[in-house]
Order: structure tokens, then C-alpha cells, then sequence
């Protein structure tokens, strides 16, 4: 952990007309949110079609403080009522993803649809949580928007790369680890994925042992917890929490991005799979839709999820962009032991 203290005309455009023609031709499927055409290895580079509007907009002044309530903002970028505590995980609100080429574009990948709200839109939160390097998780021009009072929750040998964006609190967890904010306990889970932001860069998944490294989240408050995942292949390490005793009321999963790169994604099914280690019942899947990074069709994940929950429909709390859910029910689980004492605290640099 580190702790730093610290006009426009109404005539259209040439811009506008061609952004106007091409959604104009985008296949209805697609706006849909049921794209099935298998992407090719080109579009995962340099596809550049039209972001569109989520048919859903959260309202997070009408939520509850008396229980959980989540809404998914776009690919892994989630927001969180715990118990009125306010969550941010992996926040991207940018148009796109990629390399920052001297601040004037970025080469990566153009949303497929925007996110559900804006940052100005969002409450005051009170913990952003960043579960890795890779760019479609610490998007930095996101970053540098959001108020710089907020601590961050990073993963081990990450921090750096927000050292010139002037959080006042950064903490890095490594696996095991655990910090208080609050009254929230957040602890890192190891996961199954890789760290390096840029190739050459040192890697855990590499045997780095000093290398960037990766996390998954266990949240806790009130007797209830909330696993945010990440990104990550199938693994078997959460069983460690079932065997804890403790049982977790939402699990925040990724699903996509798993063709080819199914070494460093979970399928739907692995995740559900993920879930049930969990002993959670009710799965928030994330990290499909928004943006084209595999070959997969956009709406295959999400089909294949519900496929596998069939008999237990309700266990998906959301499959568009936007939509809202809220817990309506109450799990016991064993409180924090009293007096426990976190194992990474804020500590002052110059």
C-alpha cells in the first residue's frame, strides 16, 4: 500500500453526417445487443463502429442505503451501494481503449455502447477499486476525471502508474492482504490472468514474483459480502472463501473474451462455475458487450450464461448495460472476529 498527500453551430458536420450514415447501416442485431456473426482477428485490432445508447440509465439518488444495490456501467465498471457505501470497480468511461499516442488519439478498440452514465453523473463515492494494469481496466483518462480524494485499492507493483493523476490514497493489495476503509473490509483474492500492461514489462503470471500483478476483490459489511472478480480464467482458488464459512451475496464475474483467449478468460459456464466456489447466488456478469477484444459474437456470452442457468434464471441479476438490482434478501454470515487488524495500512511518502 502506498499513500500519497498530495458555442456550437446547429449545421451538421462532416463528422457528424458519417457518424449518422454508419449507424444508419449498423445491422439491427447489433443495436440490439444480439450481434451472433463470429468476429474476425482484424475487428479485435482495429474495428470502429458506432457506439450506441444503452437502453437503460441507473438512478443512484432513488437507491437504498438499508441493503446492496449494483449497476452495471459497461464492460467492468460496476457501481455499488454497500450498504451506503459507494464503489467504483475498474472505471472506463472513455470512447475507447488502446495506446495514448502523444495525447492526441488512442489505437485500441471503440466502445459498442456508451457507458450507462456519465462521470459527472456519478455519486460521491468512497472507494474506487482497480483489479489490474491492462488498459480496458485502469483506463488513466477516466482515472484522471474522478476526484482525486477517493482512496484507490490497487493490485501489488500497479500504483505507479496513477502516481502523476494525484490520488491522495492509494493502497496496494497483494493476494491475502486486506485493508479497512470505513467499515468495509477489502481483501485481494488471487485470480487466474496476467499483470503486464506493456509486454516487456515484468509479470506474476510470468513467475515475477515482483512483477505486476492481479486481484480479485472480497468486500464485506454488515455480515454480507460482494466478490468483484476481475478478469480471470477458471480457477479453483475461491473455494478458500466457501471454506471460510462465508457466503457471498453477489458475485461481479467476467464471461467473454474467451476465444480464443480462453487461458486468461472465463467462459460463461466457468464463471457460473466461479460463482457456485463462491457459494453466491446471484452473479452480476461483466466484461462482454462493450467492447470487441475476441472472436466470440457479441451476444454469445450472455446466451451461453443463461443457457447454463436455465433451471435458476434469476441467479443473472442483469444482461444489458444500465440495468440495476438490488438484494431483497438476507444472507448470515460470521462478522469479522473483534479487534482484527488489517494488513496493510495507509503509510505517508514524500
Amino acid at each position: 500500500m502506498l499513500r500519497k498527500e498530495n458555442a456550437s453551430s446547429s449545421m451538421p458536420t462532416r463528422r457528424t453526417f458519417l457518424e449518422t450514415l454508419a449507424l444508419a447501416l449498423t445491422p439491427a442485431s447489433l443495436l440490439s445487443g444480439e450481434e451472433t456473426r463470429r468476429r474476425s482477428r482484424w475487428e479485435i485490432i482495429a474495428h470502429d463502429e458506432p457506439s450506441v445508447n444503452p437502453d437503460y440509465h441507473p438512478e443512484p439518488a432513488s437507491w437504498s442505503d438499508s441493503t446492496i444495490t449494483a449497476a452495471w456501467i459497461g464492460h467492468s465498471t460496476v457501481l455499488i451501494n454497500f450498504f451506503g457505501f459507494w464503489i467504483l470497480t475498474d472505471p472506463v468511461f472513455s470512447e475507447r481503449i488502446g495506446l495514448d499516442v502523444a495525447g492526441l488519439f488512442t489505437i485500441g478498440p471503440r466502445r459498442l455502447v456508451r457507458p450507462a452514465m456519465s462521470v459527472s453523473e456519478l455519486p460521491p463515492v468512497d472507494l474506487i477499486l482497480l483489479s489490474h494494469a491492462h488498459m480496458d481496466h485502469c483506463d488513466l483518462p477516466t482515472l484522471d476525471q474522478l476526484p482525486k480524494n477517493v482512496p484507490l485499492v490497487m493490485a501489488k507493483n500497479t500504483s505507479d502508474l496513477v502516481a502523476d493523476l494525484g490520488f491522495e490514497t492509494v493502497y496496494e493489495l497483494d493476494w491475502t492482504q486486506w485493508t479497512r476503509i470505513g467499515d468495509v473490509r477489502i481483501e485481494a483474492l488471487e485470480v487466474k490472468h496476467f499483470g503486464w500492461r506493456y509486454p516487456w514489462e515484468p509479470d506474476r503470471s510470468r513467475g515475477y514474483h515482483d512483477g505486476r500483478s492481479y486481484n480479485a476483490y472480497l468486500l464485506s459489511r454488515n455480515g454480507h459480502q460482494i466478490v468483484f472478480g476481475g478478469d480471470t480464467a477458471y480457477h479453483e482458488k475461491f473455494r478458500e472463501i466457501r471454506n471460510r464459512g462465508l457466503a457471498v451475496d453477489l458475485a461481479i464475474l467476467p464471461i467473454g473474451a474467451y476465444d480464443p483467449w480462453i487461458a486468461n478468460h472465463a467462459s460463461p459456464e466457468q464463471a457460473l462455475a466461479l460463482a457456485d466456489q463462491l457459494q453466491a447466488y446471484h452473479i452480476l456478469p461483466i466484461h462482454w458487450s462493450t467492447f470487441i477484444q475476441s472472436q466470440e459474437p457479441t451476444s454469445e456470452p450472455i446466451n451461453r450464461l443463461r443457457k447454463a442457468t436455465e433451471k435458476h434464471p434469476e441467479r443473472i441479476v442483469m444482461t444489458a448495460v444500465g440495468q440495476t438490482w438490488s438484494l431483497n434478501r438476507t444472507i448470515a454470515v460470521p462478522e469479522e472476529p473483534p479487534g482484527a487488524s488489517p494488513t496493510v495500512t495507509p503509510t505517508s511518502h514524500p
